[in-house]
């Protein structure tokens, strides 16, 4: 889909967003592996800012999370090594630590990655918190850090304290949410700003409205 919006003239390379909640987190959980790995010599760049709101990611654990189990018959059992085999090839928390342990491994002290914002709630029963916080940490982190591959500053992570699996516990809430990450996604694709300065902008924005 990606492709074909550039294809026809709808967008530029490199500068589509993309935002999505729950199963839809997976998705923006795979895309933003994917853009790893193609702004690192292994593809053609497509999204410069991506959204995933209360996002299933780790696929390796997801079935001993809150009602993880309840889904093996969808995704499959991850401790089966031949189911894991086929769903690690989805799971975006593995594959974005394989692609920060290849950096490391063939010397790089940096890796490229789009913005990316990651939302979640304290209180979500479904999917757990936990998928969120190990992805940005992960990114601000990185998988080895006695590689000294750079940290990544345009991670981000909002958690809201109520709310469960819909994120918001009420009417204001959801408007407060939706306002940033759309906030976030104008910012981050706005042609003309420098990296740098989309950076510092964002993340003003983020920790101001986080201690809000």
């Amino acid at each position: 889909v990606a492709d074909d919006l550039v294809r026809r003239g709808w967008a530029l390379p490199g500068r589509l967003g993309l935002l999505g909640r729950s199963n839809g987190g997976l998705l923006v959980g795979n895309m933003l592996a994917r853009e790893i790995a193609a702004r690192n010599g292994d593809g053609k760049p497509r999204f410069a800012a991506l959204v995933g709101e209360v996002p299933l990611l780790d696929m390796q654990g997801y079935h001993k999370l809150l009602a993880g189990a309840s889904w093996m018959d969808e995704y499959g059992d991850p401790d089966d090594p031949a189911q894991w085999s086929q769903l690690k090839r989805i799971s975006a928390y593995q594959l974005v630590c394989d692609s920060l342990q290849a950096a490391a491994a063939r010397g790089a002290r940096s890796l490229e990655v789009p913005a990316v914002l990651f939302t979640t709630s304290t209180r979500d029963d479904r999917v757990h918190p936990c998928h969120a916080r190990k992805m940005v940490n992960l990114l601000q982190e990185g998988a080895n850090p006695k590689a000294e591959v750079a940290t990544l500053a345009n991670a981000f992570l909002y958690e809201s304290p109520e709310g469960g699996h819909g994120g918001a516990a009420s009417i204001r809430e959801r408007a407060f949410l939706r306002t940033m990450e759309y906030e976030f996604l104008w910012r981050s694709l706005r042609p003309g700003l420098s990296s740098d300065n989309m950076h510092l902008k964002s993340c003003f924005y983020f920790n101001s409205i986080h201690g809000a």
